[in-house]
């Protein structure tokens, strides 16, 4: 089997890509709780802003609505580098650090880019909120 090489300049793309989408949906104010909920296709959905610095913030993605555990979103959390202006997730799922590359097979049965996946994963739930979802206030 052909070992897997990352696309790094893809992966910018996905990292810069998740960090504009997810400006629009977070927190007027990058303050630690700082929080706003939204619906989209009838579930509920919160981001909360966990930590705050000059130049990085870390928020938590969570489904809050309904509390259906087999089904339900994992709770992301993600990390916004303001000076590269990227995102990418940092933990979700009891996984709280993800490699670039897994070999494959592995024992926790990670994907070779699994990486890759749960930021594209990001990506597409980003959309589909910014394009179905409802908020209090208005996104930009």
């Amino acid at each position: 089997m052909k070992r897997y090489v990352p696309d790094f300049p893809a992966m910018m793309r996905l990292n810069e890509m998740n960090y504009a989408q997810l400006r629009r949906l977070i927190p007027r104010e990058d303050q630690v709780g700082s929080a706003v909920a939204f619906d989209v296709a009838g579930a509920t959905y919160r981001i909360e802003t966990k930590e705050s610095t000059r130049y990085t913030s870390l928020v938590s993605i969570q489904q809050i609505f309904p509390k259906i555990t087999y089904w339900s979103m994992p709770t992301l959390n993600v990390r916004l580098y303001h000076d590269a202006l990227v995102a990418e997730v940092c933990s979700s799922q009891q996984i709280f650090r993800f490699k670039a590359r897994y070999d494959y097979p592995n024992k926790k049965l990670h994907q070779r880019d699994e990486k890759h996946q749960i930021n594209q994963f990001l990506a597409d739930w980003l959309r589909f909120c910014l394009v179905e979802g409802t908020m209090s206030v208005p996104v930009y």
